[in-house]
């Protein structure tokens, strides 16, 4: 089963969600700013990525912007800073058994198809 993190109101997200469907109907949709992910869920998520926390952090957020640029943290402050505001996390992450990729562009979910 696929699963996609999903916030209807980005246009990235969206994309990715239509490029899922285009491929594939086994997959279900996580509305992660409604439900957002436990501390533990980002830690398997980032290993699937193969990526640390503050590579899928969204920059160009407001909250990024005033709050947090510029400032040094630990791997374990960016997983409780990003699990406290799912904002902050890159669109849409798309989520397979042992790996995921972050589906921007809409291509990348292929990875997850093979």
């Amino acid at each position: 089963m696929i699963t996609i993190y999903h916030n209807p109101r980005c246009s990235k997200s969206r994309a990715g969600l239509k490029y899922l469907e285009s491929k594939t109907e086994d997959y279900e949709i996580r509305k992660y700013l409604n439900d957002p992910l436990t501390e533990k869920e980002l830690r398997t998520l980032l290993t699937k990525l193969n990526k640390k926390p503050q590579d899928i952090v969204r920059t160009q957020e407001q909250k990024y912007k005033k709050e947090l640029k510029g400032k040094e943290f630990t791997e374990d402050e960016w997983i409780k800073i990003l699990a406290e505001n799912p904002r902050l996390i890159q669109r849409p992450v798309v989520e397979a058994r042992y790996k995921a990729v972050i589906g921007n562009p809409p291509e990348n979910i292929d990875e997850l198809l093979k």
